[in-house]
């Protein structure tokens, strides 16, 4: 897979080492990592920070957290990483990283990949995040028209689309409206198919059911993530196409995904918690986009749903599952 380019609303970047280890002092860092639950591109974060020099069992302590599906457990981590006096925390979901920012406004937080960081109140600006907190942001909402567009090149009849998100999460109600918004230049109604918890994933299946949708959207976030095998396996039962947001989505099975590498953006996260155990304040540092997207299409699911992939989105796909 092709190296992704980031970019800062400030022109640029500092560069990112390829190889070249840095030289941390002789401290022994804690950090602290809330999520939900794991996902193997977490594991990037933690190779980035080996190239920087930072390593578990050597010059680093990790105090790992993960909700699961109880996300009031956020506020109960972040009181908790006041206690031990963490050097620095990762957040890998909005709810955690409020939670946090409500705990302490001293303790730098770094969220690799944040969803509408500035719409949700994470951050000040992305060029000015101000506070404690900066890292990188996805593109869900800047990408809706795009994906949605892609959708309409596969399912040229494409009418009416289920929505299927977190309601409960404030970081996707920005992109909720931009698809809404999208969906309007297109041509293509919507139905949103909010999920606040997973025992509303069942009922969000029988609504879709019922109602016949031309093809399903996701817009992600950690809930959806957890539970994207039964998502998929719905999806593919009912042979609705479905657009998702990264790849990870399309390696288990959904049609198509259009967005940033996870991976990639979870290794630059490595790159602000560098710059902060060095003195760098979070308010500084500016929050990242990627600026390079990738199109995921798999063959076996279209094969499956007994969907053709025109010729005109074969040409610009990045990578096949097959």
């Amino acid at each position: 897979m092709r190296r992704r380019e980031f970019i800062t609303l400030l022109g640029g970047g500092a560069a990112w080492p390829l190889g070249a280890l840095a030289q941390p002092s002789g401290k022994i860092w804690r950090m602290g990592f809330i999520a939900r639950g794991h996902e193997t591109f977490y594991d990037a974060l933690f190779e980035g920070l080996r190239e920087f020099g930072y390593a578990e069992g050597r010059n680093l302590i990790v105090e790992r957290r993960y909700a699961g599906d109880s996300t009031r457990r956020f506020q109960e981590f972040a009181a908790e990483m006041v206690r031990l006096k963490v050097d620095i925390i990762i957040v890998v979901t909005t709810p955690a990283a409020l939670a946090v920012k409500s705990a302490t406004t001293t303790i730098p937080v770094v969220f690799p990949n944040a969803i509408s960081p500035v719409e949700s109140g994470v951050v000040a600006s992305l060029a000015r995040p101000g506070g404690n907190v900066t890292g990188g942001a996805a593109q869900t909402a800047a990408l809706s028209t795009k994906r949605l567009e892609i959708l309409k090149e596969v399912l040229p009849g494409l009418s009416r689309v289920a929505v299927l998100w977190n309601a409960a999460n404030p970081a996707l109600a920005y992109p909720w409206r931009q698809t809404q918004s999208a969906a309007g230049e297109l041509g293509v109604t919507l139905q949103s198919v909010e999920v606040r918890d997973p025992k509303d994933i069942a009922s969000a299946f029988a609504m879709m059911t019922q109602d016949h949708f031309d093809a399903l959207i996701v817009l992600q976030d950690a809930l959806t993530l957890q539970h994207r095998k039964e998502i998929i396996d719905f999806a593919i039962e009912k042979r609705l196409p479905g657009m998702f947001v990264a790849k990870e989505w399309v390696v288990a099975g959904g049609l198509m995904s259009y967005g940033e590498s996870l991976p990639d953006m979870y290794r630059r996260g490595a790159y602000f918690v560098d710059k902060i155990l060095k003195g760098a304040k979070p308010a500084d540092l500016p929050v990242e986009q990627a600026a390079k997207f990738d199109l995921v299409l798999n063959l076996r699911t279209a094969k499956a749903i007994g969907l053709t992939i025109p010729d005109t989105i074969h040409v610009l796909a990045d990578q096949f599952i097959e």
